[in-house]
């Protein structure tokens, strides 16, 4: 992979720690003269793309998705099926289900199978097996986290910092777990945390990729400084696993929590999972002690005792049905390294943004994504004053991205799936949409 957004060629195996910074992308106008759209005509373009797609090493994967001519630049949301999920849950439902009933929970492995996936799930994240378990919703394991966070904390830290700036159920979640354990909320942008850390800090709720412009936050860095003031760092994954390296272990991440069904393609409403590292694990105190975390499940017994391991982040009886059509979606990751996922993302939207920057007219839309690899995650995001038109007909026109209001185009860009041809079709897509819609 080049150092710019020049891309003539790419490898799943580039490193994308020896690339520089894209030179202007970040909160600058895109568009360009007639002049600079002839010299990068669209047959230029989509001849390179050609070649990008002959280069790359992930392009095999593709197969393994049920996709149709429709350029996908969702997964971010919603990740595409895999092709062989519909005959695997047949299986579930008419033998597993059908047949054996009851006998599946054992004879099936249905009441092992948080453990099991977790476990699958884990080196996605830089996690080792023994830390992950799969279960409920992202916002019922962001509850979890935090109020057992707060109580891992101790006493005498009675604030926790809230990631201000993204996804805002994290927030909401959050100031229901300081009203019941009688800490205060401070919401803060990620970049001001550090400084803002102090010996009442208890926690810090951090989104690893903001949802809305795909910035990526510093994880090992803002992690050390809440552990260097004795706080815990409690981390949502939902934008970064399954689109870059997370190091959970490495780090010395605390908690973390994450859903399943965008860039892990679990499906929609697939289990979230959540991540207790092993120090942790004997002094989790879970906020919602269920049947399924007690040591003694069976037993029936009035009182509580949790469970070893990451087991006590259980609540429930886990949704079979969805668990496993995750567990088969996860097949699509065998051999696949996440290092080779990063370096195509990357790829993808540093050839996603010159591509705009040739098609699209002249200050029409703008990035907010920042330019720098160390920033970015797999998404692009561009400022567009007439975006809900623009997204309506981008999807019309067989372009599938989102919007996020009110004047936010949002392209997820999948590894696994997506192409540098897909990519210049987009592009090229929103070009044409917007020469053919009126500025407001």
């Amino acid at each position: 992979m080049s150092e710019t957004t020049e891309t003539t060629e790419f490898s799943a195996t580039s490193d994308p720690s020896q690339a520089s910074d894209l030179p202007s992308v970040a909160g600058q106008a895109f568009g360009s003269s007639p002049a600079a759209r002839t010299a990068n005509s669209a047959p230029s373009l989509a001849e390179r793309a050609t070649r990008l797609d002959a280069s790359d090493e992930l392009a095999e994967h593709r197969e393994k998705f049920a996709l149709d001519d429709t350029v996908y630049l969702d997964g971010n949301s919603l990740g595409a099926l895999p092709a062989h999920v519909p005959a695997r849950m047949a299986d579930v439902i008419s033998r597993q289900w059908g047949e054996l009933r009851i006998r599946s929970w054992s004879e099936s492995g249905w009441w092992t199978a948080p453990e099991r996936i977790g476990d699958r799930i884990a080196p996605i994240v830089g996690a080792a097996e023994g830390r992950i378990v799969v279960g409920d919703s992202t916002s019922v394991n962001v509850f979890k986290a935090v109020v057992a966070g707060a109580r891992l904390a101790g006493e005498g830290r009675d604030e926790i910092l809230v990631d201000a700036t993204t996804f805002p159920t994290d927030g909401y979640i959050a100031e229901s777990a300081a009203r019941l354990t009688g800490h205060r909320i401070v919401p803060l942008d990620p970049a001001d945390m550090a400084a803002a850390v102090t010996d009442r800090t208890a926690l810090a709720l951090v989104n690893h990729v903001d949802y809305r412009t795909g910035r990526l936050r510093d994880l090992p860095g803002l992690t050390a400084a809440l552990h260097a003031a004795g706080a815990l760092a409690v981390w949502d994954l939902c934008h970064s696993a399954g689109a870059l390296p997370v190091g959970l272990d490495e780090h010395g991440v605390d908690l973390a929590v994450g859903c399943t069904y965008k860039y892990l393609n679990g499906g929609p409403g697939s289990p979230a999972y959540l991540y207790v590292a092993e120090r942790h694990q004997g002094r989790f105190d879970s906020p919602l002690p269920g049947w399924n975390s007690h040591a003694d499940p069976f037993g029936m017994t009035p009182g509580y005792e949790a469970a070893d391991g990451a087991v006590r982040g259980r609540v429930g009886t886990p949704d079979i049905l969805s668990m496993l059509a995750l567990e088969a979606a996860l097949d699509v990751w065998d051999g696949v390294r996440i290092e080779d996922v990063r370096a195509k993302s990357l790829a993808l939207t540093d050839f996603f943004l010159e591509c705009v920057r040739a098609h699209a007219p002249e200050g029409r839309v703008d990035s907010v994504t920042p330019e720098a690899y160390e920033e970015r995650g797999s998404q692009v995001a561009l400022r567009c004053a007439e975006a809900p038109a623009v997204m309506d007909e981008l999807i019309r026109r067989g372009v599938v991205g989102d919007l996020r209001r009110p004047d936010i185009l949002r392209f997820g860009f999948t590894p696994l799936y997506v192409g540098f041809a897909d990519v210049e079709r987009a592009a090229r897509v929103l070009g044409e949409v917007l020469r053919d819609i009126p500025r407001a």
